[in-house]
């Protein structure tokens, strides 16, 4: 990957210039089966010009309350694109199409009205789980009924795509817009792109110099985003296995919040004597680097970097942890 990103072909990208970038933006649009996508320097930019592109100031976006759009992008949705927020209570991927339908306001009633729903697929907090295909279509119909978009925070998709087999081509369909990243299980250093047919990316392009995100000679980081592409999307089903044997060990404690099904295993420590700062600290002094993601919620994540020898580890500082806890 370095060395794809030492030998990358760069131009000037706020001009459209960069050969690799572009490369990069018209390989990820077909992989969704849209006309076209933009490299972002953050998820959280591309989620945050999706946004925009599809609820216009002062109108209504639905969401998990727990959906990263609203959980860890510091208001962003208010603060740059003036959008209103609304949300159904955390499910996760076991959202319920019929809660969402009746939450939807149409414009008039002196109400603001709804102009998108925005899922996560794989759920961060939700514990990595994976909406099925037939909820999203469920939602699709949904929006279609209501005049409605859906925007998909697809920063892991790339996961459930490998876990439930789900071409990429058929979750492009369902949506609106995409954001999906590079940076997380695939291994890139930097960058997402927002997916959308060519007259909203032509949009985004100008949300996206607007809020700071028009980069020069970024081949060089769209170079690492295609070898990622190249050679890291099949591999996760090896991170799946290693997430099944990190929740297989610690379940005897009864700290696992949820089945796993990708790269994510939650950890629920309400009952458990240690708290999540305790418990991250005491693995960190062994070398095992544990998210605290509330005073008792934790989170273990398994990627390329961490090899089976380190699988190994983690097993036996963590069941060894909460044994003497």
């Amino acid at each position: 990957m370095r060395e794809a990103m030492a030998t990358a072909e760069v131009g000037d990208d706020v001009y459209g210039e960069d050969p690799t970038v572009n490369a990069l933006e018209a390989e990820v649009a077909a992989l969704f089966g849209h006309e076209a996508a933009l490299f972002a320097p953050t998820g959280s930019m591309a989620n945050q010009i999706a946004l925009q592109l599809v609820v216009p100031p002062g109108d209504e976006l639905l969401c998990d309350a727990d959906a990263h759009v609203v959980t860890y992008e510091i208001g962003a949705a208010a603060a740059y694109g003036g959008i209103s927020s609304r949300t159904w209570s955390p499910a996760g991927a076991d959202l319920d199409p019929d809660t969402v339908a009746a939450m939807i306001r149409p414009e008039g009633y002196h109400a603001v009205p709804t102009r998108a729903i925005a899922v996560e697929q794989t759920h961060n907090r939700g514990g990595g789980g994976v909406i099925p295909l037939a909820t999203l279509r469920e939602l699709r119909r949904i929006g279609d009924d209501a005049g409605v978009a859906l925007h998909c925070d697809g920063a892991r998709i790339w996961h459930a795509h490998v876990a439930d087999g789900v071409p990429l081509t058929e979750y492009g369909a369902l949506f609106d817009t995409l954001s999906v990243c590079l940076s997380k299980g695939l291994g890139a250093p930097v960058g997402s792109l927002v997916v959308g047919s060519a007259d909203k990316i032509a949009r985004a392009r100008v949300i996206r110099k607007r809020m700071g995100g028009g980069m020069r000679q970024a081949g060089v980081l769209a170079a690492a985003g295609r070898y990622a592409l190249a050679h890291h999307v099949d591999r996760l089903a090896a991170d799946h296995a290693k997430a099944a044997r990190l929740a297989e060990a610690v379940a005897p404690f009864g700290v696992l919040a949820t089945a796993v099904r990708t790269n994510l295993v939650p950890l629920d420590l309400a009952k458990a004597r240690l708290d999540a700062h305790a418990l991250a600290a005491a693995a960190r002094a062994e070398g095992v680097l544990v998210s605290v993601l509330g005073p008792r919620t934790a989170r273990l994540v398994t990627h390329q970097d961490v090899d089976d020898a380190g699988i190994d580890r983690a097993v036996e500082v963590l069941t060894r942890v909460l044994r003497d806890a």
